[in-house]
């Protein structure tokens, strides 16, 4: 795993404010005074998306540039100082990323250790495809590979089954199941306020709530904070 990375189960956990529950973490990672380069194509109105994450990010003390203003979109990812990929439905991030032609810039940035952040949707798309997402293909991207920066899948948002539940659909664990029936890539489900930081070529398990471990042909194993390297593929 090359590049310092930082995927996050979401934006907000209940009762908190935008990124509060991760504010040190990221303070650390990126050190205050980073401009960060945020990409709101994860949902359909930019110019707000825009305006909510740089108030959030200017109070934890970074820099802020939004991406969709830029009038050469590879000339900010190639200056970019760090790239932060917000959530919404990964269908329509991954769209615009390969409408605008950015998958191939932001693979090289990130792999010469400018750091990356994604939250939810641009979580998802840090792996090798988008098929664990929990959205609805509300459009259809040329492709399903993602930035394949980490060797395995993320399901953000994760919940557990249920025992009380008469809901009668899939659980998200059958849903997961599922898509190791038919490949063969691991698949992390991170919990609300859970996150995975990358790093040396070594992922952690931080946050809270914790996350899930899906093989094939393996049950499902609970994942505790600190290094996961045993769990996972080796690139």
């Amino acid at each position: 795993m090359d590049g310092r990375i930082i995927l996050l189960s979401t934006s907000m956990v209940f009762g908190g404010e935008y990124l509060d529950f991760a504010r040190d973490e990221l303070r650390d990672f990126l050190g205050e005074g980073r401009r960060v380069l945020f990409v709101p194509f994860a949902l359909f109105d930019h110019n707000a998306y825009a305006g909510r994450v740089r108030k959030s990010l200017r109070e934890i003390g970074f820099e802020f540039e939004s991406l969709h203003q830029s009038k050469d979109m590879p000339a900010a990812i190639r200056d970019a100082e760090a790239i932060f990929i917000g959530g919404g439905n990964t269908f329509r991030l991954l769209k615009a990323l390969y409408d605008h032609d950015l998958i191939g810039w932001i693979q090289e940035r990130v792999h010469a250790d400018t750091p990356y952040i994604g939250s939810s949707a641009g979580s998802n798309v840090a792996g090798p495809t988008i098929k664990t997402t929990n959205d609805m293909p509300i459009v259809q991207p040329r492709s399903f590979d993602a930035l394949n920066l980490v060797p395995f899948q993320i399901n953000p948002h994760y919940l557990d089954p249920d025992p009380n539940s008469k809901h009668m659909g899939e659980t998200r664990e059958e849903r997961l199941q599922q898509f190791l029936e038919e490949n063969t890539t691991p698949v992390i489900g991170l919990r609300e306020g859970a996150w995975l930081r990358i790093e040396n070529g070594s992922c952690e398990l931080k946050g809270i709530n914790g996350a899930r471990l899906f093989r094939k042909k393996c049950p499902p194993i609970e994942l505790d904070n600190g290094s996961i390297d045993r769990f996972l593929p080796i690139s």
